[in-house]
């Protein structure tokens, strides 16, 4: 049996135009939106009308329904859904967007009816808003912690200084915990907890070549550590800053992050250091010529460097409360990892070096406690945003997670001293009722012997 050659010829057509016709349909129904601007960059929490126009409508059904939508509306939302029904033509109108959180997203426009996304998008970036609640936060807490650095500075035996320089045991573990444990620590956490982000590698990173953080100072005092060590160490560390931080930057920082505008922070640096030694040396000068002044700085010093911790970590929790949306697991593991495990290499190097007890706390507390703000700083100059703002989850859970064995040591220690002074004074009130049955016992046996001395006399 043999096949007519044209049956074949007329199949083969019949597909083409088939195909034709399922392109040509695509190609009608294509259709472009432009939108002025064409980027936006929006803060937390406000708004911006943009104008949109949509072309190459012509072909659409006449039931056809065209929608705006954001990509993700947890970042940026429409004030209101857009619905266009059977458009005609070309097409112009505005709408609103808001900024509901930081990142990166993208308003299109699609067909309800085939699916069909047009040609053409917004692309939305949305940044923290800076907030007088910052900048409050920020001003009163410079100007307490200079208060309490004036107290340190009265407070502490400036003659130890000497002694603690010509064998810096402790400045040395310091600088090798800050500047060597800390940065591959944190570089090694990094690559492990966030493989595909480099981003939040560097974040995590800038947190670990930061040096000492000035809550050591305030913890050292709290827990009873050696406060001129404390002083000494965070100074050290802050100088070497210097000199260590580009060193680190500039090798690990470029293979986590060739793109960054990677950078050393010296006008932040020199800020702290001027800040820790000129309320020091007002100390100072008020220990030698206000002696009275000095004692009642002294005294006070404990309980204002309470008051304060607990400021700072209600506050900063408060300042921060929106990027605990961010504490992932791994955020979680990091904040803590950095720290407490910065206070354990410092304590062993410490014990091994035969260190006494008060700088063993002391050096463990200066190894574990960063100095965010810094690594908060160089975040913000070195990525784009909205990944600046997004990374500094990482430094923000380290200053949050920190004070906590910290607070948990203070708290047993209290404890403690609460319950030896219950059973020292339980001691004494035992010992003055012993002397009272001695005194009594005493009295009575005086009472008897003179009674049968008496008896004897008479008989």
């Amino acid at each position: 049996m043999t096949m007519c050659p044209i049956s074949g010829m007329v199949q083969f057509l019949i597909v083409v135009v088939a195909l034709l016709l399922a392109f040509h349909t695509v190609i009608v129904k294509t259709f472009k939106v432009s939108f002025t601007p064409s980027t936006v960059t929006l803060k937390m929490y406000d708004y911006m009308k943009i104008d949109y126009e949509i072309k190459d409508l012509i072909g659409l059904p006449g039931d056809t329904e065209l929608m705006f939508y954001s990509e993700n509306k947890n970042i940026a939302s429409l004030e209101k859904e857009i619905l266009l029904s059977n458009p005609q033509a070309n097409f112009a109108g505005s709408f609103n967007i808001t900024g509901n959180f930081l990142g990166r997203t993208i308003i299109s426009c699609k067909n309800n009816n085939t699916k069909q996304v047009a040609e053409g998008n917004l692309d939305v970036i949305v940044v923290r808003k800076h907030r007088l609640i910052d900048t409050i936060f920020t001003a009163s807490v410079a100007i307490l912690v200079s208060i309490l650095y004036i107290n340190f500075g009265a407070a502490m035996d400036w003659s130890e200084l000497r002694g603690i320089i010509k064998k810096p045991v402790g400045p040395t573990i310091g600088l090798c915990g800050h500047f060597l444990i800390m940065p591959l620590l944190s570089f090694g956490l990094g690559k492990l907890l966030f493989p595909n982000s480099p981003e939040m590698q560097l974040g995590m990173f800038f947190t670990g070549v930061t040096p000492a953080g000035g809550a050591s100072n305030v913890w050292t005092v709290l827990l009873e550590g050696n406060l001129s060590l404390s002083v000494i160490m965070t100074a050290t560390s802050t100088l070497a800053a210097f000199g260590l931080m580009p060193l680190w930057i500039f090798t690990l920082g470029r293979v986590i992050f060739k793109d960054a505008k990677l950078a050393v922070p010296y006008t932040q640096i020199s800020s702290y250091v001027v800040s820790l030694i000129v309320p020091l040396a007002i100390g100072y000068l008020v220990q030698r010529y206000c002696k009275r002044l000095s004692e009642f700085m002294t005294r006070i010093m404990k309980g204002f460097a309470s008051l304060l911790i607990l400021f700072i970590v209600i506050f900063a929790i408060i300042t921060n409360l929106y990027l605990f949306k961010l504490f992932s697991w791994q955020i979680m593991i990091y904040g803590m990892s950095i720290p407490w495990l910065g206070y354990l290499c410092g304590y062993v190097l410490a014990k091994l070096c035969r260190q006494a007890p008060a700088n063993c706390i002391t050096i463990a507390i200066e190894v574990g406690i960063q100095n965010t703000g810094i690594a908060i700083f160089l975040l913000r100059f070195a990525l784009p945003q909205p990944h600046a703002d997004l990374t500094t989850v990482a430094p923000v859970a380290v200053a949050v997670l920190t004070p906590f064995p910290l607070m948990f040591i203070y708290l047993v220690k209290k404890l403690q001293a609460r319950l030896l002074a219950s059973h020292s004074k339980l001691i004494c009130h035992e010992e003055d009722l012993s002397k009272v049955n001695n005194n009594g016992n005493k009295q009575s046996n005086g009472k008897g012997d003179g009674f049968e001395a008496h008896l004897l006399s008479v008989t």
